[in-house]
């Protein structure tokens, strides 16, 4: 089952995180390249101890911004690789009650923003509506103010932590976080 749903930051499209059609029909629908794995929003820091080993500076940064805008790639459990093949996983905790709703009651899912591979993520659910209901199962609404700004992602290998994209939560925020 593949659904649309609001976060606090943009649209996103999603599947159960080992839904393998779902995951296959994400590819197909936003035209994306193999190759760029999705990440997972998860609605609690349980959900995310359950698909990724969490280093003591992943669990500050955690504790600080989730949920939130921020987005930690961290190494994945083995069950995680097994099942879909991602020996990193990126997992993002979303501050918005219909994400984190949809969430608690699906599991962790991976996730990416509505639009085509490579263009701007649609983020008005009239537009998605009319691009994307005979492409998903369910599209759901919101009254929530999305902040349209994408989620900042941080690599963290062991100890060492790389900022591949700075969204909302600045460089000096994580910097501050990690002293």
């Amino acid at each position: 089952m593949v659904i649309i749903f609001p976060t606090d930051t943009v649209y996103g499209i999603g599947t159960k995180i080992f839904d393998i059609d779902g995951i296959k029909k994400i590819y197909e629908i936003k035209k994306r390249p193999k190759d760029k794995p999705l990440a997972c929003l998860c609605a609690s820091l349980d959900q995310i101890k359950d698909i990724a080993y969490i280093t003591p500076d992943a669990e500050k940064l955690i504790n600080k911004f989730l949920p939130g805008a921020l987005t930690l790639i961290l190494k994945s459990k083995p069950d995680v690789y097994e099942k879909i093949g991602y020996k990193t996983i990126g997992v993002r905790i979303p501050n918005s009650k219909i994400a984190l709703d949809i969430l608690k009651e699906n599991g962790p899912m991976l996730t990416t923003s509505v639009n085509e591979s490579g263009f701007k993520p649609i983020n008005e659910y009239d537009l998605i509506v009319k691009e994307y209901e005979t492409k998903v199962d369910k599209i759901y609404k919101s009254n929530e103010l999305s902040s349209n700004i994408s989620s900042t992602v941080i690599l963290i290998d062991n100890s060492d932590i790389k900022i591949l994209r700075e969204g909302q939560i600045s460089k000096t925020m994580i910097d501050e976080c990690l002293k």
